[in-house]
């Protein structure tokens, strides 16, 4: 008796994972890998600055499941199946030993993205994945209790399991072949991405970061705290990437055009910092407001704060009118920009919007639809903010379907 065959379609992380997984939980199946492009594992190896980012140290579903802006309850199902803990101990048993950062993100050791990619392809040769470049499945049907795929080139393959790895797709109409199959797409729009803030001076800072700000979305009730980086085209740093992945639907609503507040010592409220400036007016009178920044604040930033504030460079603190401290005041604490665009976050793309939920088991990832389709990663609406937890549903999906198709192919 011939055994089953697997077609999983994408040549990412949740399609390898998904391939290498089933192909080793069930010898008798034939697993066949089909990637459109021409490279393999391609966002795995920029991802994280070159080093990916392959999961968080965060060891409570509860907890991980809420860095989740889309498919927080979805992911909790599947994490009690594989979560953080089975990824740190799945790449340590093939030799790959995992690093926590101070901010909780977790990389190899090697501090390269090529030890995952190694691993994995090591992986899909040891478990003899047939993986084959350049197929771009076109169309895909039932057929017989399994599944026909039709691709670009014209040729045809069947199946009796299908997975559908291929990540998120930037507009609906590429989702097109998907929905045929009956499925609905919620509608794709990009999450974490910088904010643009055309022509503001503010821009001349680039470089400068800081490490606790809080960034508010007044329109949207949204807010964060974390690293804020100055760019040359306006602001990033994990505050704004947060922000951008949770008020993604609102923000394309908005058509990228927001203001948000920027609290840049969110120990302090205008009003506390005020009473703070008191202090200083006594205890440094004859210093120079621009030159005396004794809030940790980067000095080229502080004395762009001042200057935003109408105070002259020469002017001391015994010297400074009520005015310009309630200015200097709300620059520090609720520094008004008027956002106008994006820049896509290119190593981390991801897009918010994907096959709808309620149409995928959470404890199998098979279709509620069509049988023996399954899903992985990116291409259901899930997304996560930035910080390994997109790898961390890749792994965690793909691997739910892989037990699944491995147990439903015996």
């Amino acid at each position: 008796m011939t055994g089953k065959k697997l077609i999983v379609i994408g040549g990412g992380a949740a399609g390898f994972f998904c391939a290498v997984n089933a192909a080793r939980m069930n010898p008798s199946l034939k697993v066949v890998l089909l990637e459109k492009g021409s490279k393999l594992l391609s966002k795995v190896k920029v991802s994280g600055g070159g080093r990916c980012n392959v999961t968080h140290a965060c060891f409570d579903i509860a907890d991980m499941s809420r860095r989740y802006p889309r498919g927080g309850n979805f992911v909790k199902k599947a994490f009690h199946q594989f979560f953080t803990t089975d990824t740190i101990q799945w790449f340590e048993e093939r030799g790959v030993e995992l690093k926590t950062e101070p901010d909780g993100r977790m990389f190899p050791v090697t501090d390269s993205s090529q030890t995952i990619v190694d691993c994995l392809l090591n992986e899909a040769q040891r478990y003899k994945v047939e993986v084959r470049l350049h197929q771009d499945v076109k169309e895909i049907g039932e057929d017989a209790g399994g599944w026909r795929l039709t691709l670009a080139n014209g040729i045809v393959e069947t199946a009796d399991h299908l997975c559908l790895a291929c990540g998120g797709f930037p507009k609906t109409a590429m989702f097109d072949w998907v929905k045929r199959t009956g499925h609905t797409i919620n509608e794709p729009v990009p999450s974490l991405f910088t904010f643009n803030i055309p022509r503001h001076p503010i821009t001349q800072l680039m470089g400068i970061s800081v490490e606790e700000a809080k960034v508010k979305l007044p329109a949207f009730k949204l807010e964060q705290t974390g690293p804020v980086l100055v760019t040359h085209w306006g602001l990033s740093g994990p505050a704004i990437l947060r922000m951008s992945a949770w008020g993604a639907r609102d923000l394309a609503g908005a058509g990228y055009d927001f203001t948000i507040l920027l609290n840049w010592l969110p120990v302090h409220t205008e009003q506390t910092l005020k009473e703070e400036f008191q202090h200083t007016r006594f205890e440094t009178a004859a210093q120079r407001v621009s030159t005396r920044n004794k809030f940790g604040l980067p000095q080229r930033l502080w004395e762009f704060l001042v200057e935003q504030a109408g105070i002259p460079k020469e002017m001391r603190w015994a010297d400074l009118p009520a005015k310009e401290q309630n200015k200097l005041a709300k620059n520090c604490c609720a520094f008004e920009f008027q956002v106008k665009g994006k820049t896509t976050f290119k190593e981390e793309f991801v897009t918010a919007g994907g096959v709808h939920l309620s149409e995928i088991d959470p404890n199998t990832m098979m279709s509620r639809k069509c049988r023996n389709l399954y899903f992985a990663g990116e291409i259901m609406d899930v997304d996560g903010i930035t910080g390994g937890f997109n790898f961390q549903h890749a792994w965690s999906s793909a691997f739910v379907a892989a037990k699944a198709i491995s147990e439903c192919a015996n």
